[in-house]
């Protein structure tokens, strides 16, 4: 079983998108994928993308993935409702102080550790992306944990006083040694795949290494 990487973020709309697409590569290859939680770029390199001088790269992100949801048929309102990160869209400021992102960004980590990274990651994403207003409240997280079999009150349990952070920060780094910054990106054997349209380059470069499923 061929061990891939894939560095992604619960804020990250491109992220959202290829959870369907990295289930599927699970099912057609002989791999298995460890989801590496990051922090977004907006709250771990604030200071790059997101300091307020220039608002094209962000008003371009938005209109892209909001496209690109629609030509796959995927659901997706932006900035969810509440957004994971505080920050003000008018300054495109972001506060020191983000409780949202850090407990998605730990209990992904617990979920990974319980052997259900990746199916956590889509069905939450889905949840904020989706068009839920509110997901973080009346129970949805619990109910949407639940409906990939975990619990969420032992997952919030295990991260209050875990080591979740510490994972996080090496994913950190580890997305830097393979070479990039940006999520989603998939690592096969040291090489980086960025962004979701590259789904089918992944592919293509699983088929030269001979895993896919017979």
């Amino acid at each position: 079983m061929e061990a891939i990487d894939v560095y992604w973020s619960f804020r990250s709309p491109y992220s959202y998108l290829i959870t369907p697409d990295l289930e599927r590569l699970e099912d057609d290859y002989n791999i298995k994928i460890t989801l590496r939680v990051v922090l977004p770029i907006a709250v771990r390199a604030k200071h790059t993308l997101f300091d307020g001088s220039n608002r094209k790269p962000a008003l371009y992100i938005v209109m892209d993935s909001l496209r690109r949801a629609e030509f796959l048929g995927m659901p997706m309102i932006f900035p969810p409702k509440p957004d994971p990160v505080v920050q003000n869209y008018e300054t495109l400021q972001v506060a020191d102080k983000q409780p949202l992102i850090m407990r998605l960004a730990k209990l992904g980590v617990e979920a990974q550790r319980r052997g259900k990274g990746l199916s956590f990651a889509k069905v939450v994403s889905s949840l904020i992306f989706g068009g839920t207003d509110g997901w973080n409240q009346s129970g949805h997280l619990e109910r949407t944990a639940q409906s990939v079999g975990l619990d969420l009150d032992e997952m919030e349990q295990a991260i209050q006083d875990g080591d979740h952070l510490e994972d996080i920060e090496r994913n950190h780094a580890d997305l830097d040694t393979a070479g990039h910054w940006g999520v989603p990106t998939i690592v096969v054997r040291g090489e980086p795949f960025f962004g979701q349209d590259r789904i089918e380059t992944v592919r293509w470069r699983l088929d030269q290494l001979g895993l896919r499923r017979i």
